[in-house]
């Protein structure tokens, strides 16, 4: 009954399209293209159309202007025949950067910085969150509720208590605990704090101005936006199978090896995905790097070497026409300097970032 129905369908319609075929070409324009389907269809993409190309005007006009700007010479900001395209062609601005400004060093130093914070934030965070994700214990819920609590808490609030606590650092009170000091007493504590003042010994090292402190958030899982790195990956660990596990503790593996030879290779999309959120971050981040952690004076970094330097020379005061002008274009160069190397980066890794955002949960079903 089926198949008769079927072929009964396929005649009739080859039959309306033999008749269809044998009418004149102008009563098949006329059936084709006059009637309300056809003008709706047209009506609706040509609104699309207008609606994303606006959309893309307001988005990309900020960025066309500024680079061409950055290709723009003096004399042409006082010309007001240019608008957007400049007549006089120059570089003059990405060679004042590249040389005045010392462009390589703080690249190197940055790119060192950036990726070596992003690899141990990437590991401890895949530690944490397997363990929030995978394991049953009691409190489980509070802590991951901490974590989440991390995402909510400014990092102005905590910049006092953070600086005050790098600057003394209390290596002796860590050392006292670590060797039973909550045991023998306060007493013997004193006698200990007592005997490091009359040595003149320092009671707390100043980390400030070094990466130290950048490396220990990053070990213990205290760093840059690692709460949402550990939201990320504890959402992918649960959508992997126990399976998977099972298996590999009857082969008689251990917890830390299949960890490290089952979930890791598994998880590289997700993993290069917070990579890249922890190196972007850590790469454009002017609060730990340029407020106490990091000498800039020492170890120049990209962003606070660079655009604090390229202020300075703005605020000199030099006597041309439209040098306000110029100055805002000068500091647009600098910021196309300082994320030329995130876009390229992104252009070979958007794939994995684009799929590790996917299997994170981050994104609607």
């Amino acid at each position: 009954m089926d198949n008769s129905t079927a072929k009964i369908k396929k005649e009739t319609k080859n039959k309306i399209r033999a008749e269809f075929e044998r009418t004149p070409l102008k009563e098949r324009l006329k059936a084709k293209f006059l009637n309300m389907y056809f003008v709706q269809t047209v009506l609706v993409k040509l609104f699309r159309f207008v609606f994303l190309l606006g959309i893309a005007y307001i988005v990309l006009y900020p960025f066309f202007t500024k680079i061409t700007g950055s290709f723009m010479a003096p004399q042409d900001f006082v010309d007001t025949t240019v608008r957007l395209i400049p007549k006089n062609w120059t570089l003059d601005m990405y060679k004042s950067v590249w040389v005045d400004l010392n462009y390589v060093k703080a690249f190197s130093n940055t790119l060192l910085y950036s990726l070596m914070l992003a690899l141990l934030q990437t590991f401890t965070c895949c530690l944490i969150s397997y363990g929030l994700a995978k394991y049953k214990f009691k409190g489980n819920g509070f802590i991951f509720l901490l974590v989440v609590l991390t995402m909510l808490v400014p990092h102005r609030t905590l910049q006092a208590s953070m600086s005050l606590k790098f600057t003394y650092f209390d290596v002796c009170g860590i050392l006292s605990f670590l060797s039973g000091g909550a045991s023998v007493g306060i007493e013997a504590i004193d006698n200990i704090l007592a005997t490091i003042r009359v040595l003149n010994l320092p009671e707390g090292l100043n980390l400030n101005n070094t990466i130290v402190p950048l490396v220990i958030l990053s070990v213990t899982g205290l760093a840059f936006k690692n709460g949402l790195y550990i939201f990320m990956l504890r959402q992918f660990f649960r959508g992997i199978p126990d399976s998977l596990e099972e298996s590999a503790y009857i082969d008689g593996s251990n917890d830390f090896r299949t960890f490290m030879q089952i979930i890791l290779p598994i998880s590289i999309p997700m993993m290069i995905t917070v990579f890249l959120f922890a190196f972007c971050w850590q790469w454009t981040d002017s609060f730990y790097t340029g407020l106490f952690f990091i000498n800039s004076n020492k170890a120049p970094l990209m962003l606070a070497q660079i655009t604090e330097t390229a202020i300075s020379r703005s605020s000199l005061e030099f006597n041309y026409a439209g040098q306000n002008l110029y100055e805002s274009a000068f500091l647009n160069t600098c910021g196309i300097m300082i994320i030329l190397p995130l876009v390229v980066m992104y252009v070979f890794l958007q794939r994995y970032l684009v799929e590790g955002i996917e299997r994170s949960g981050l994104t609607a079903e």
